[in-house]
């Protein structure tokens, strides 16, 4: 049967379109598709959570493709060697208690498994603002706004879409984009030492992988921060091509929403 050009660019079409039809209101919208917002991702999924990824760029998985210095190996510790078993990447030792994998392997890995468990990711989408509502009398952020990252860079005057969430993620790792937007657009305070994104520290992995799980967190109502955003808005250490903490950033944050979304 030979092919028709038409057919090909409606089932294109059509299928977009009944994704993100389906994907306007969501349990859980994160921004950025780097390690943290993916594992979360596959978390919340396999819980039955709606969740959806908004990466602005062609490809999820963030600064993991590149290895460290381009040299495509990841390093990850051992706290979060069950992840990565759980999720199928091969490891290998490599003494004192961290482990290698292949960054390809790894990112690709991640990825799949995300999707497979149910959350969506829409990529080449940027988030360029927030919903804003009061619940109850109390402010909160509701969801995403949204629009081609093309017309971002651009800046062509198109107006964007909005998608409502119970809770939204920043996962846009060193920017830290939408707890910054929280702050400047709305004259907010967010739960920091400073109230105002603290800004991130040089590197130092091994408090940067302890501060990133830690401070995963909620950080203004309905706005959760993950991976190295949470380093960013709270003042922690990067910590280089370790991705332990990232993994770990991840499913902590997908529990903590979780817990919320059931009770």
């Amino acid at each position: 049967m030979p092919l028709e050009d038409v057919v090909i660019s409606r089932s294109i079409i059509e299928r977009y379109r009944e994704k993100l039809l389906d994907h306007l209101e969501v349990d859980v919208a994160m921004v950025g598709g780097g390690p943290a917002n993916l594992i979360a991702g596959y978390y919340l999924g396999k819980a039955g959570a709606k969740a959806v990824i908004f990466e602005s760029k062609l490809a999820p998985g963030g600064g993991m493709w590149g290895g460290g210095m381009m040299f495509n190996e990841v390093v990850i510790q051992d706290e979060a060697l069950h992840i990565a078993e759980e999720l199928g990447i091969r490891c290998r030792e490599a003494g004192r208690g961290v482990y290698t994998m292949d960054s390809v392997e790894a990112t690709a890995t991640i990825i799949s498994q995300c999707v497979r468990a149910g959350t969506l990711i829409l990529n080449m989408v940027k988030a360029t603002d927030v919903l804003f509502r009061e619940e109850e009398g109390k402010p909160r952020v509701a969801g995403l706004v949204v629009n081609w990252s093309p017309v971002h860079h651009l800046e062509l005057p198109v107006d964007p879409l909005g998608v409502k969430a119970s809770f939204v993620i920043d996962g846009t790792g060193h920017p830290a984009e939408i707890c910054r937007t929280v702050r400047r657009k709305l004259g907010v305070e967010l739960q920091t030492r400073t109230g105002d994104v603290v800004g991130e520290m040089p590197l130092w992995a091994d408090k940067g992988e302890e501060f990133t799980v830690s401070n995963t967190a909620e950080v203004y109502p309905g706005l959760f921060v993950a991976g190295m955003a949470a380093n960013n808005v709270f003042g922690g250490p990067r910590m280089g091509p370790i991705f332990g903490g990232m993994m770990q950033s991840g499913q902590k944050v997908a529990r903590l929403i979780l817990e919320r979304l059931k009770g």
